[in-house]
């Protein structure tokens, strides 16, 4: 008597029948995935570089940015350390020089971009929770700021106050205010209509509770993951002031100050204007990734 045969089903496997050693591919990780995971990571080592360098300046075995260490504008090379990255046109260090910048814009970017961060949050958290004619003259007030020229308001601080690091950063904060403005606003209108929100509301939570208990942690990440950003724009826009003449006054070095300076050599001594110019790339290059991966993993609104 015959056996019936057992046809095996689609998903059906015979381990005995599989040759030795053979493991199943798990799934493959897209190249542009690695590659930004990559560029990002760059970007942190990048800015954790240009920051401990800024904090670490006095430690370091460099003269002085206004004292010459060698021959006006001397090429880079490895003389000494120095000299690596060559000497400008009064012969003073390009290293001492990007590194005193890097305060400079550094502590600009962040103070201005922390103040705008506080106060636009802020007014923007009560305009949009309290609505009604609040946030009719609070959205008024912002549309007013950004039509302004954001320049335009730059130069006529600077040429009613002497620019200093205070001053550039204040204004650079009060150009920043619409935008965090606008961001917490749109947040606080979508967290506010949630279920828990209402529920806390029914309990009888108060104004303040809702405010700083429910909805502040939700609208806090993701004004968090865009602070980077705007960091970044500061840094051009004090360049830009510093380029004109209008931002940290000579002898303290900044970026912007240091391609104006040596524009007039561009084409004999090209390193005296490329250095500065490409640690502004490479910097606010690197706040943008930072931004970037931030929102993603801060902004619960993109996850879901």
């Amino acid at each position: 008597m015959k056996q019936a045969q057992v046809v095996p089903g689609p998903g059906y496997t015979d381990s005995a029948t599989e040759p030795a050693g053979v493991v199943e591919a798990g799934p493959e990780v897209p190249a542009g995935r690695r590659q930004r995971k990559l560029l990002v990571r760059m970007s942190y080592g990048w800015l954790i570089a240009a920051v401990g360098l800024a904090v670490c300046a006095p430690l370091l075995p460099l003269p002085s940015y206004a004292t010459p260490a060698g021959p006006p504008r001397l090429g880079p090379g490895f003389t000494s350390f120095a000299l690596l990255l060559g000497t400008d046109d009064l012969g003073r260090s390009e290293l001492s020089r990007v590194i005193s910048g890097a305060q400079v814009s550094l502590v600009v970017s962040a103070c201005a971009g922390a103040f705008g961060f506080v106060v636009g949050s802020f007014v923007g958290l009560v305009a949009g929770y309290f609505r009604r004619r609040l946030d009719t003259g609070i959205a008024l007030l912002t549309d007013v700021m950004l039509a302004f020229p954001p320049l335009i308001f730059l130069l006529a601080i600077a040429s009613v106050v002497t620019p200093d690091i205070k001053t550039v950063a204040l204004g650079l904060g009060i150009v920043g205010i619409p935008t965090f403005i606008r961001l917490a606003r749109a947040n606080t209108l979508s967290w506010s209509t949630r279920e828990f929100v209402r529920a806390a509301r029914n309990m009888g939570a108060g104004h303040k509770r809702l405010l700083l208990k429910e909805i502040l942690p939700n609208v806090i990440p993701p004004l968090a993951a865009y602070l980077p950003i705007v960091m970044a724009s500061m840094i051009v826009a004090e360049g830009s002031l510093s380029f004109l003449g209008l931002g940290i006054p000579s002898p303290r070095p900044s970026w912007g100050g240091m391609i104006s300076s040596g524009q007039s050599a561009l084409s004999d001594s090209p390193h005296i204007v490329f250095v500065p110019s490409m640690c502004i790339f490479l910097t606010v290059f690197a706040l943008n990734q930072v931004g970037d991966h931030l929102r993603g993993r801060l902004d619960r609104t993109v996850r879901d």
